[in-house]
């Protein structure tokens, strides 16, 4: 069976393309995708297919029922896209000023589709159920995924796999791993409160970008010196502003960062550690603070059993080369959430190249030969997960 859907999917290979780019050239920011949700739910509808829309938000949820008992078995893909203008040189280049699916999630919800597609196709010879989860907001938390959970998106199912197509590996491989494979990814803010003063006269004003320029270093030494080193962890100060004129003193300057952390006892320490310097040093200098920290995304970690069957299955997809073990990476995902209900797995897909730009750039773009690898290795994991649960 998976022989014949296999077959079938690369015949719906172009539809897939130009799904795929329809929607790169229509992209909707997190917690707006109106028209892309209605997108979606209009492809089931026309095919036929059990679909719900407005799952927690603009969440879509679309249902395949094989004609034989079994398992039912989730896959999910995201649609949001992030608030970057489109450089890139393409046909199918964003048309919405200051928006772009600089991430792939278009090419997961093309991939998604047409395999429910085929999936639908092939009911007659299935076992079990397949839920097909479309997430909306991954890229802003607090996200989809834990709205659309709350809604009920994973009442009754069994295991979830989930991929991302993944532009700074080549296509063909397929990355994933035991354990945590994506970090904790958390936010925070610091703005320290001086006292301004003409820049001639420093002695009576309290300097707030002298002080946050001692925090910015200051706060390196928490990962080089709190964290164990067989730890992992990043704090980040991305934002720095102070804005005046150049001959004044501030009286305000505010820090944005994030932190990233696979380690539960290491993220509250962190959380806590950056209040307890700001404090240091913002008293030493005579300046007030104020601090927020706020927390995203935890680790997304995979399940052993269903990562080791995940990686046995695609060593048998046509397409793949590779597979094997990614090191962890320190960006976020809420598919994390789902991992904390249910068993499941989440892997990369390559769809690059040796001079692809990376994810979140303004001239990204995926090997779109990495969609039919990505629907074939879910639909496998998901249709030989049916016989491995009557083992």
């Amino acid at each position: 069976m998976l022989a014949k859907l296999y077959t079938n999917l690369e015949n719906d290979f172009n539809e897939m393309v130009s799904i795929r780019r329809y929607l790169h050239q229509h992209p909707e920011l997190s917690f707006q995708e109106t028209k892309t949700a209605s997108f979606i739910k209009k492809y089931y509808e026309k095919l036929g297919i059990e679909v719900q829309d407005r799952i927690g938000g603009n969440g879509v949820v679309a249902k395949i029922y094989g004609s034989k008992p079994g398992r039912t078995i989730a896959l999910r893909a995201d649609f949001d896209a992030l608030p970057i203008q489109d450089e890139k040189d393409a046909p199918y280049k964003s048309l919405v000023p200051g928006v772009m699916h600089a991430c792939g999630h278009d090419g997961h919800t093309a991939t998604l589709l047409v395999l429910a597609k085929n999936l639908n196709e092939m009911r007659a010879d299935l076992e079990g159920t397949y839920v097909m989860i479309h997430q909306h907001a991954e890229e802003y938390a607090p996200g989809g995924a834990k709205p659309m959970i709350e809604a009920g998106c994973l009442d009754g199912v069994d295991a979830i796999f989930g991929t991302h197509l993944w532009a700074t590996v080549p296509t063909g491989t397929i990355q994933s791993r035991v354990g945590p494979i994506m970090a904790a990814a958390d936010r925070f803010e610091i703005t320290v409160n001086g006292k301004g003063g003409h820049g001639a006269h420093p002695h009576t004003s309290k300097d707030a970008i002298v002080t946050a320029a001692q925090l910015v270093v200051t706060l390196q030494q928490i990962v080089s010196r709190k964290v164990n080193p067989i730890d992992s962890a990043v704090v980040t100060v991305g934002s720095f502003v102070a804005d005046n004129a150049f001959n004044v003193i501030a009286d305000k300057a505010k820090l944005i960062g994030t932190v990233r952390t696979f380690n539960e006892n290491t993220r509250a320490m962190i959380e806590k550690e950056i209040e307890r310097i700001t404090k240091g040093i913002c008293f030493t200098n005579d300046c007030g603070y104020d601090y927020v920290y706020e927390r995203g995304y935890p680790a997304l970690v995979n399940h052993r059993e269903e990562t080791e069957f995940l990686m046995d299955c695609a060593k048998s997809v046509p397409g793949v080369e590779i597979v094997e073990e990614t090191e962890p990476q320190m960006g976020g995902e809420d598919f994390a959430y789902y991992l904390e209900n249910l068993k499941g797995s989440f892997f990369f897909t390559g769809a690059g190249s040796h001079d692809a730009y990376p994810h979140h750039h303004p001239r990204f773009d995926i090997d779109e030969r990495a969609m039919l690898i990505a629907a074939r290795t879910l639909a496998t994991a998901a249709v030989n997960y049916q016989k491995k649960s009557h083992d």
